[in-house]
This record gives C-alpha cells, structure tokens and sequence, in this order.
C-alpha cells in the first residue's frame, strides 16, 4: 500500500524531467534585422547560432513580379483595345407575317380554284395550246384569272423588294413604302401593257391574235408568282451565303419563263401575223424591255433622292 503511493506521487515528476523532442524547432530560428538604411532583412539563425541573410523584400516588388511571370496575366503583351458596338435590332415580325400572309393567300386561292389551278400547270407543260380544251376552260374563267394575275403582282413585287436589297440599291429604311412602290409600278406596268395590247388589236384587226398573246403573258405571270414565293422566303431570312445561292437561281428561273413565252408566243402567232423572228424580237425590246428598264430607272433616282 505505502509502495504504491509513492510511485502515484513520484510519477508526476518524472514526466516533467524529460527532455523536448528534437524536431521541435525553436521560436528564434528566424529573425528580422533593420540596416542603417531602414530595410528589414529576413535572416535565419541556425544551432551554430551563424545568421543566413536574404534579399530585401517589398510588397510593391513582390507583386510586380508575380504579375510578370503569370503566363495568364500576360502583363507584357500589347494592349488591345475592344470597342462596344451597340447591335442594332432588326424586327422581322411584320415581314413574317406579311409573307405568311402571301402563302396562306395562295393556299387560299388554290383550295377555292383547285380546278383552276390544276388546269393552269397541265395547260403550261402542254405544247399544244391552240386546239387544246384546257385552254377554253382558262379563257373562260376570269374571276380566278383574275385573283391570280392580283398574286403574281404581290408575289413579284416582294421578289424585286428583295432583290433590289440583296444588291443593295436600296436602303431598309421606309420598308413598306418601298414594298408598295414595287407592288404599285409592276401592276402598273402590266395594266399598260394589258390596255396596249388591246387597243392594238383592236386598232389592226387582230383581236384575236393580241387575246391569244396576252393568255400566254400571264399565263406565264402566274406560273412565275408561284415559283417566286419560295425565294422570296428564303431571300427574306436567310444568310447572306443562301441568299448569294437563292438569287442566281431564281433570276435563271425567270429568264427561262420569259423565253419560254417567247417561243411560245411566236409559235402560235408566226402563221396568223406573218412576222419574222427579227421584228419580234424589236416588239419584245422595244415594249417589254424598255418600258421595265425606264420605270426601274425613275424608281431608283426618286428612292434615292427621296429617301
């Protein structure tokens, strides 16, 4: 009993005897030391109490050159300076729905004159036109030829919008001034040319001749306002890389149309007017291209000064 109390009392002290763990290292392994000119100096003081000291150190330093070899900073590379442009919006809903609006008017009129409609494209792949009975049914009906003739004025009037603003003769400033412009010049040029028609014929007894050319004329029309929806659409919302596509295309598409109505025309009139290849082709410079070529002038020069 007395044995185990005096090693319950001695035990304490003998914990305090031993000696600290080598690998603790002390306080005053580091030292700052100030020169005559007032730079702290970091030194180290080893067991041999022998001080190591190291360069000057300041913050304004140590910063600078972090900044210089952070290869993410790239503190050294030229300036380069990225102006803010503001992005100009361009709202396409009222073109949107002015083209739906042309497509939905097709769809329209092609579920009220389906037979109508049927009948114009087997009449237009028929190289017979003359003893053909499909062509009595056209003469005879005026109201769908009508509406149609209204379509392919729409139709081509937007294809010359968009046309002339791919080529950049126009600006897009007053856009649907300009839009009923070209819809109002090309019903206009093709109601002159209806009314001249007419009156020639009238005039030189070949009534009969002028209504069987002017049938071919829009006939060909309504065909060619068909055809030019699609690449309105596209010349409308697509990129500059489609739209370079689309337009060669159309435009090989509607000089093959009016070259059709050519050979069409002459085929049918060459044995009635005993007209020569030469003098038909003065009437299609002189009236068909001509008056196009002189309204398109006067329409440019006043949206230029205009606008």
């Amino acid at each position: 009993m007395f044995f185990l109390l005096a090693i319950f009392f001695a035990f304490p002290f003998s914990l305090l005897a031993q000696n600290t763990d080598t690998t603790v290292v002390g306080k005053d392994s580091f030292q700052s030391v100030t020169d005559s000119s007032g730079v702290s100096h970091a030194v180290a003081k080893d067991s041999t109490d022998s001080i190591a000291v190291f360069p000057p150190i300041h913050k304004d330093n140590l910063i600078t050159v972090l900044i210089k070899e952070n290869s993410l900073l790239n503190s050294t590379g030229k300036p380069a300076a990225l102006a803010v442009q503001s992005r100009k919006e361009k709202n396409m809903d009222s073109m949107f729905y002015l083209l739906t609006g042309l497509v939905l008017l097709l769809a329209f009129f092609r579920y009220i004159f389906g037979r109508y409609f049927s009948n114009l494209f087997r009449v237009f792949f028929n190289t017979s036109l003359r003893q053909s009975q499909l062509t009595d049914q056209l003469l005879q009906a005026k109201l769908p030829s009508l509406f149609f003739n209204l379509f392919f004025v729409i139709s081509a009037g937007l294809y010359s919008y968009f046309l002339m603003l791919h080529y950049h003769w126009l600006n897009q400033q007053n856009v649907w001034i300009m839009i009923a412009l070209c819809i109002g010049a090309l019903g206009l040029i093709y109601f002159m040319k209806f009314c001249t028609l007419k009156f020639t014929g009238w005039v030189t007894g070949y009534g009969e001749e002028a209504d069987t050319y002017i049938f071919v004329l829009f006939l060909i029309n309504k065909i060619m306002g068909i055809f030019l929806v699609p690449f309105t659409i596209l010349m409308a919302f697509s990129g500059n890389a489609i739209a370079a596509t689309a337009v060669p295309f159309s435009l090989i598409i509607i000089g093959s149309l009016l070259l059709l109505r050519l050979f069409r025309s002459y085929g049918l009139l060459q044995n009635q007017l005993k007209v020569s290849r030469f003098h038909l082709f003065l009437y299609i410079v002189g009236v068909e291209i001509l008056p196009l070529l002189l309204i398109y002038k006067g329409l440019v020069f006043l949206l230029n000064k205009n606008l």
